[in-house]
């Protein structure tokens, strides 16, 4: 522990925490909001997967066409 004490930190000023702190109170709702619809859109994707690879065992959709 006496180690520990021993360090030296650089700590920003006062005003510059403060300006940190509001930054991330600004962002982090905009953060949280952009993965949601990230997980969103990857939710419908698997879901859009699943139909797809449905419909292409059923025979609905013709997946023998080979690519170029």
């Amino acid at each position: 522990m006496d180690q520990w004490r021993s360090l030296i930190v650089a700590m920003p000023p006062k005003a510059e925490q403060h300006a940190i702190v509001a930054f991330l109170d600004r962002e982090t709702p905009k953060l949280a909001a952009l993965i949601a619809n990230v997980s969103e859109a990857v939710d419908r994707l698997k879901e859009l997967r699943t139909a797809v690879i449905s419909a292409a065992v059923t025979g609905k959709i013709d997946v023998r066409e080979e690519a170029p």
